[in-house]
């Protein structure tokens, strides 16, 4: 199946289960977070929801 035709139950479940055997509890949780920013990240880009570099420096410095 595609990654982009995956649903949410399954992204969790791959990204687990690639997991090395000693990972923790807090290391699946991190790994969860990062991609569920990720795919909220790609989300907005496709929506046109995009900042430029200079604008974020921009914002960033306050300038």
């Amino acid at each position: 199946m595609a990654k982009e035709n995956m649903t949410d139950k399954q992204r969790v479940l791959e990204a687990v289960q690639r997991l090395p055997e000693d990972a923790t509890v807090e290391d699946a949780i991190e790994r969860l977070r990062f991609i569920a920013k990720v795919n909220r990240g790609l989300e907005e880009l496709d929506a046109g929801q995009v900042v430029s570099h200079d604008e974020a420096k921009r914002r960033i410095l306050g300038g």
